[in-house]
Order: C-alpha cells, then structure tokens, then sequence
C-alpha cells in the first residue's frame, strides 16, 4: 500500500509518498481502509523532531492522527463493530498515524463517522472537535448564561468551540483575525473582535471563560486572565505557555493536553447528524501532496481545516 512517511526528522522535505506492507489488525484493533485523515497542527512539530520527549514517535513514523475510513477487518477481541462500518476516530499520537491507505486503530478509540456528511470531510472533526468540547466541558465546566471569550476563534478548534458554546446558551464573544470575521459570525458568535486592529482586554468586557487558541505573546496571554470573573478559568492550548491564573480572585489556569474519547466524539457526530454542528473542511488534497501542505502550515499559509484524501 502507499503511505506518507518520515524517516529522520527536519523540515517538509523528509517526508516520503512510498510503498509499505500493509498492516495487520492484532488483539483489540481493527484494520482501516482509510478514506482520509487531516493536517493538525502537532503533525508539523512532530516531523520537525519538537515533540520527541512528549511524543516519542518510532523511526520512520506515517503522520496523521485524525482518521476516517471503513472497517476492513477485526482483531480478536474485538465488539461492537463490523466489516463494512465506516468510523472516524483519533489514533494515539505516538502510534503509526492515517497518512496511508490502511491504518491500524484500537477498536477503543473509533466511533461511527456522521451519516450527513461525506465519509472524507469527517476525518475533519476527531481532533479538534474534541479539543474544543473538552475545554470547554471538561475543564471550564461551562453552563448556559456565562460569557466565554474564544481567543483565536478563525481556526478550526475556535470554529467549533463558537458552535458548542452557542448551543449551551452561553454568550459569545470570538476573536478573530478578518479574513476569519464573517466565519466566527456565521458560527454564532454574539460579538466578534478582530485582534489584528483592537486590543482584545480592550475591546472585551469581563467574562467567565477565556478560551485562548492563539500562540500569542506571553504578555498578551497573561493579559487575558484580568477578563476574567472572580472564580472563572483560562483554558489553554498553546501548552509552551502556562495558562494564567489570579489565585486571588480564584481564577484558574488549565492547560489542556486532548485526549481521545470515543463517546466524546459519539456526541459530536450526533451533533453533526441532527444540524446543530456543522463540519467546515477548507481544503482536500491527495495523500501525494501532503509535504506541500506541511510546507504551507510552516509558512503559515494554510487557513481553514485541511483533510488529506487518500
């Protein structure tokens, strides 16, 4: 089968469209045909050789830790799924990833892909959906008629967290940068503010939740916990910067670290199926072409959630 891979660490230019052997699904796992995975954010850090401590990848290592696709075979041990299931799942980061035509997966970690979208654009949801619902449920513990600030509300974390905070009735407050203005709005935000013409405390009023998404300057991050209600939370996903906290006024600081949750991500797609959800995919490139969007995220040109078809 073909597959995308690294065989030493560097820039985009490592990575190899080559042939492997096609895996096999052993106790407890199951065998994938993949339709698709999608580019996140830690795919680079991990093929630039950043996150070999937290992220201790085998050599040569396939990219892609979003996965979409169709059942093709069972491990022993394995209920609740079939032959022919088409799932969606986040596969475990230091694992061999769904930048390939078959991918193995913990049958733990799958959950059944939407019914209302295509098979392909559901391999957009798994990582960052995830993110999303867990800082804000997990961790912010969020509740109809607060005010939540989504710092970096352009990217595809921030356009679901708008979504599912809009949906618990809290009020919404994105920031954003233009080109991502007329998106935040369209996923429900109450105020937008664009961050590249107005200082966000600023502009802001004080609010319950801040939800920071954007690698800002130290300074700024710590400038968002003033925002912030007595007893209220930063929650934190730029994690080389702690989130900040106000011990004082009880403010606390969380940095989220996502973790897979297969009926986590059962309740999203129930999300997506019923349209209270939606699934926003910017881009779909083939598996060949996928150095040229690692080159592209690097220089900071990728702008919307990409999937990579394979």
């Amino acid at each position: 089968m073909k597959a995308m891979r690294f065989h030493e660490y560097g820039d985009p230019g490592v990575l190899r469209y080559e042939d492997v052997e096609q895996p096999v699904a052993g106790p407890g796992q199951v065998l994938i045909r993949v339709a698709a995975t999608s580019f996140n954010g830690v795919d680079g850090n991990i093929r630039a050789g950043f996150m070999q401590g937290p992220i201790p990848v085998t050599l040569p290592h396939t990219p892609g830790i979003d996965v979409s696709g169709t059942v093709e075979a069972l491990g022993t041990g394995v209920t609740g799924l079939r032959v022919g299931d088409q799932v969606i799942g986040f596969l475990p980061m230091a694992g061999t990833g769904a930048a390939a035509e078959h991918v193995v997966a913990p049958a733990e970690v799958l959950a059944a892909a939407p019914a209302s979208i295509a098979l392909t654009d559901a391999a957009a949801l798994p990582v960052v959906g995830l993110t999303a619902w867990q800082a804000l449920f997990d961790h912010a513990k969020l509740t109809a008629g607060q005010r939540v600030l989504v710092n970096g509300a352009g990217g595809a974390v921030g356009d679901y967290a708008v979504q599912l905070a809009k949906r618990t009735g809290a009020y919404v407050i994105a920031a954003a940068g233009p080109r991502s203005i007329d998106r935040a709005k369209a996923a429900g935000a109450d105020e937008v503010v664009d961050y590249t013409d107005t200082e966000v405390p600023a502009a802001t009023t004080s609010v319950d939740v801040v939800l920071n998404l954007a690698p800002i300057e130290p300074a700024r991050l710590a400038g968002l916990v003033n925002l912030v209600r007595a007893g209220g939370v930063v929650v934190n996903t730029t994690v080389w910067m702690p989130a900040p906290s106000d011990e004082q006024r009880g403010v606390r600081g969380i940095d989220l670290f996502v973790r897979s949750d297969a009926a986590q991500l059962s309740r999203l797609v129930a999300l997506i199926d019923s349209g209270e959800l939606r699934v926003d995919v910017a881009e779909r490139v083939p598996l060949a072409d996928l150095p040229a969007v690692h080159a592209r995220a690097g220089a900071g040109e990728l702008h919307g959630k990409v999937v990579i078809t394979a």
